[in-house]
């Protein structure tokens, strides 16, 4: 049983959902919020809880028990009065009817959704999930002409938690799943950050965002750049160290999986010895393994087959935002060369507050 100061679902006045497309601003909105003290922050950035449980059909008595032992429990150690809770998935975009039940609880909730030029967001998901040891494709390339094959269920890496992740086709079809999103959870409490804004004015952006919570912005917020994803040396390591097999998991296993996986009646247990030089350990040879990551470069070929398959999910991204997005797919040297895209001008009236 839960003790008296376990966090209740009462305890938060409403909740903001970071939903965004992967390698988006996720990281960087979620910073922007972290120290915030009307905010409360799960020990993991990324839960995925309401992406993975399927709670619409539960009573609204046995929905709140569910959430309050299965998420706020495990993620949250405190709630402030009145506080505003956090949650930074992006797999919610690609799921957005498992948010029905998020409103249920907590009516106030804001969702909010960045996204960014595929032709640059698809090769930094790839590259990320080749960091956390869920991609074996030796390529980009590879990994999007494999999607078919993915699509039928073929050429899943064994360590693959979740085959979705591998859905590149499907990651950024950004208007059809925006659209999904709003028909849920009402365009009225979405509010959707371009990256090429938020990297450009990311000062502007934080304010925005704040208004939109409804919290008084801080001071001193960090809006310096962050680095540069990872790339490694070793993938076999990698894998091995991120995605270890199931009868060593528990012992090889990350400091988020165990947050995971841990049992709420035990949280009070410690490490012993041995799992803490394990763990030790595995986090030096993890520092080892990573090397800075080289911008991906795309053929012409590639590109263009990339455009062609998202061109009309971008014309459509851009009339329900009220803006032209189609720079987003034009040719370019490097995919990642042009990060600061030259911002066009909106009214953020039009496209974030309708």
């Amino acid at each position: 049983m839960p003790s008296a100061s376990a966090v209740r679902a009462g305890d938060f006045d409403s909740f903001v959902f970071i939903v965004g497309a992967p390698r988006c601003g996720t990281t960087t909105l979620s910073r922007f919020l972290q120290n915030h003290p009307a905010i409360s922050f799960p020990l993991v950035k990324e839960p995925h809880y309401f992406g993975r449980e399927d709670l619409r059909a539960l009573g609204d008595a046995e929905l709140k028990a569910r959430v309050e032992a299965e998420f706020l429990q495990r993620f949250y150690h405190s709630a402030p009065e009145g506080c505003v809770g956090a949650d930074a998935s992006p797999s919610y975009l690609y799921a957005p009817e498992l948010l029905e039940p998020v409103l249920r609880l907590w009516p106030d909730s804001r969702f909010v959704v960045s996204l960014r030029d595929p032709l640059a967001m698809l090769p930094s998901l790839y590259q990320r999930l080749v960091y956390v040891g869920e991609e074996t494709a030796a390529t980009f390339a590879d990994a999007w002409t494999s999607v078919p094959d993915r699509a039928a269920g073929r050429r899943i890496p064994r360590a693959c938690a979740d085959p979705r992740l591998l859905r590149y086709d499907e990651a950024g079809r950004f208007a059809t799943y925006l659209d999904r999103l709003y028909s849920v959870v009402g365009k009225e409490r979405c509010q959707v950050v371009i990256f090429d804004d938020l990297v450009a004015d990311p000062a502007a952006t934080y304010d925005r965002l704040m208004a939109f919570i409804g919290l008084e912005p801080q001071a001193g917020v960090d809006f310096s750049a962050r680095r540069a994803g990872k790339a490694v040396r070793s993938r076999w390591l990698q894998r091995l160290l991120k995605r270890p097999p199931n009868v060593i998991r528990d012992r090889l296993g990350g400091e988020l999986y165990r947050q995971r996986i841990r049992q709420l009646e035990n949280d009070h247990q410690h490490q012993n010895g041995l799992a803490a030089g394990v763990l030790s350990m595995r986090k030096r040879l993890l520092e080892w393994n990573s090397i800075p990551r080289s911008p991906e470069r795309l053929s012409p070929e590639l590109q263009a087959d990339i455009s062609r398959s998202f061109r009309q999910e971008i014309d459509q991204l851009g009339r329900m935002l009220g803006r032209d997005l189609s720079h987003w797919l034009q040719p370019r040297e490097s995919t990642e060369a042009q990060q600061k895209t030259r911002p066009v001008k909106l009214s953020y009236r039009s496209a974030f507050s309708q």
